[in-house]
């Protein structure tokens, strides 16, 4: 089965603390886990790996469509925008070659 793929690095000093929130939070509806400096999200439409080193935050998400794959993009990020409102920091997905 053919996936597509996008990857977020956020800088902010708090990757740790962000990562434990996204983990938890996402926990409450899906399948989510958290060990150490490493998370995981399993939603309907895709997969997001996350993980946290010195002051960044990264991001991957796997997808099994371009429409799936943005809707895991927008939901994590608009949850890390939310806990990180004093921090403001820039999230930018790159998109993997097919």
């Amino acid at each position: 089965m053919a996936t597509v793929n996008s990857e977020a690095r956020v800088a902010t000093s708090r990757a740790t603390r962000y990562l434990g929130q996204l983990c938890r939070h996402f926990a409450h509806r899906i399948p989510a886990s958290c060990s150490g400096a490493q998370g995981q999200g399993e939603f309907p439409a895709g997969i997001c790996e996350m993980e946290a080193s010195g002051d960044v935050l990264f991001l991957r998400a796997t997808a099994a469509d371009e429409p799936s794959l943005t809707q895991i993009e927008e939901v994590v990020a608009r949850h890390l925008e939310r806990f990180a409102f004093r921090d403001q920091p820039a999230i930018n997905w790159t998109r993997s070659p097919a």
